[in-house]
């Protein structure tokens, strides 16, 4: 086969050079045709279009044309003509053929649906599909345009350890890391176990959340931001939940809660257009395949102002629905942690635009947000979404040290792990403000997809850890 330099079908669909000799490589999507002539549909990758490569069965041997089955890999020399059929531009007569690599008839991804639940068992290869090449693409553009949005602003990207000895949401549900024999743990009298032979000495995890280090980096630099994985221990099998995530962290100095709010809806907005800017082959594709509301949605989010709600008077709007036989499986009264029904309901049923809920009581709060001056409340914030209920959770940090240090013995968060997190406090304390973003959730909101599993390409949840 002549060498020809491989142009990616993203790009050669773009081309009007008709006539040009061509190169592509790629994976048979479909093939069909007469005794004469078969289309094939070749995808890299690069682009939710397909190139169709036209052959004229005369002219190749019978033996390569028989490996040429869905999923098998081609490099396609040929003629770059206009095409004749609709939906694309332009098409490649075949003029030579190579089979890089052939695929045999136990290949699961055959040209018919698949669940999204079969899908997820062959992780290995629904990346090739359409649906999750586009979701995937999608992904990789988000994170573009955190880091952009963020450079552009003057942000400093920040590295917060994987490792850590802190639990930044006092949740404790945490991954333990550890070089020691599980079944052959040394423990003292009081059945505590001896750290003294592990890998660090002491007891360590799995970061919940990279914002306790962030805030340190935020009291020397003014502005930054953290985007990595963090882990959660909660055994959790629902659609909105993982074990292993990534997280967005900005954390800011001198911002109190109002800027903090405004960074957040600028941030999502950002993202959001970006989605429609860069992605919207896929998107559509998902829109049209998946959820018909989709580009609806997403710009219905672009044109409003979010609302911005204290708790106290989002409790009010919820108690009033129930008066009037609004039926939730959960119920509402002025302490509760909202279920996600509730937010949809703010969102979706009252507001009908995104919601930022702010105020909220400090018993059901972390224990660095800012107590406001009623005892009761702190200078929380979570911004709510449709269809998603909470994207962003953040807040003003409380920046005084005998406020924080109060709160963190009320809570009997040990203080042998949060000595230097303190100090930001007794060595020139400073406002500052900061929230977090899970990855994952603004995939779902951007994709459309139902799923939280299906927005990230090897899920970790209770029970599965496979590929």
């Amino acid at each position: 086969m002549e060498t020809i330099r491989r142009t990616k079908i993203v790009d050669l669909l773009k081309r009007r050079d008709f006539g040009s000799m061509v190169n592509v490589k790629g994976w048979v999507r479909t093939r069909r045709g007469s005794k004469q002539v078969n289309f094939i549909a070749l995808n890299d990758g690069s682009t939710i279009n397909n190139v169709q490569v036209v052959v004229d069965l005369a002219n190749f041997d019978e033996e390569l044309l028989k490996q040429i089955t869905t999923g098998s890999c081609l490099s396609v020399n040929g003629e770059l003509v206009e095409s004749v059929g609709a939906g694309q531009a332009c098409e490649i007569q075949a003029r030579a053929i190579e089979v890089l690599g052939v695929c045999d008839n136990t290949y699961p991804l055959q040209k018919k649906g698949h669940s999204m639940e079969f899908l997820r068992e062959i992780a290995h290869l629904r990346p090739r599909t359409n649906t999750f090449g586009a979701v995937f693409r999608i992904r990789h553009n988000m994170a573009i345009a955190i880091h952009k949005f963020f450079h552009d602003r003057g942000f400093f990207y920040f590295h917060t350890p994987i490792i850590t000895a802190s639990d930044c949401e006092g949740a404790g549900q945490m991954f333990q890391v550890t070089t020691m024999n599980l079944y052959d743990l040394k423990k003292n009298e009081n059945g505590s176990i001896i750290y003294d032979d592990d890998f660090f000495g002491k007891q360590t995890s799995l970061t919940v959340s990279g914002q306790l280090e962030g805030e340190l980096a935020a009291t020397a630099l003014g502005a930054i931001y953290t985007f990595g994985p963090t882990f959660r221990a909660e055994n959790s099998n629902t659609p909105r939940h993982l074990a292993e995530f990534w997280m967005i962290e900005p954390e800011v100095a001198f911002n109190d809660i109002n800027d903090n709010m405004d960074l957040a809806e600028e941030f999502i907005k950002y993202c959001v257009q970006w989605a429609l800017d860069n992605c919207y082959d896929d998107v559509k594709f998902l829109n049209d395949m998946f959820d018909k509301g989709l580009i609806e949605r997403l710009q219905g989010v672009l044109k409003e102002t979010f609302v911005r709600l204290p708790y106290t008077e989002g409790i009010k709007i919820l108690e009033e629905a129930v008066a009037n036989g609004h039926k939730f499986e959960f119920p509402v009264y002025w302490g509760v942690d909202l279920a996600s029904e509730h937010e949809r309901y703010l969102v979706e049923d009252h507001f009908k635009r995104p919601v930022i809920l702010t105020d909220y009581p400090k018993e059901i709060k972390a224990f660095y947000m800012k107590q406001n001056d009623d005892g009761k409340t702190v200078r929380a914030m979570d911004v709510l979404f449709p269809k998603i209920g909470e994207i962003i959770g953040g807040s003003e940090r409380e920046a005084d040290y005998n406020k924080l240090l109060t709160r963190i013995q009320e809570l009997n968060i040990p203080m042998k792990d949060m000595w230097w997190y303190l100090d930001t406090r007794k060595y020139g304390s400073c406002p500052h403000s900061g929230f977090g973003l899970g990855f994952e959730r603004l995939l779902l909101f951007v994709t459309g997809m139902a799923n939280i599993r299906d927005v990230i390409p090897f899920p970790r949840t209770p029970r599965n850890a496979e590929f």
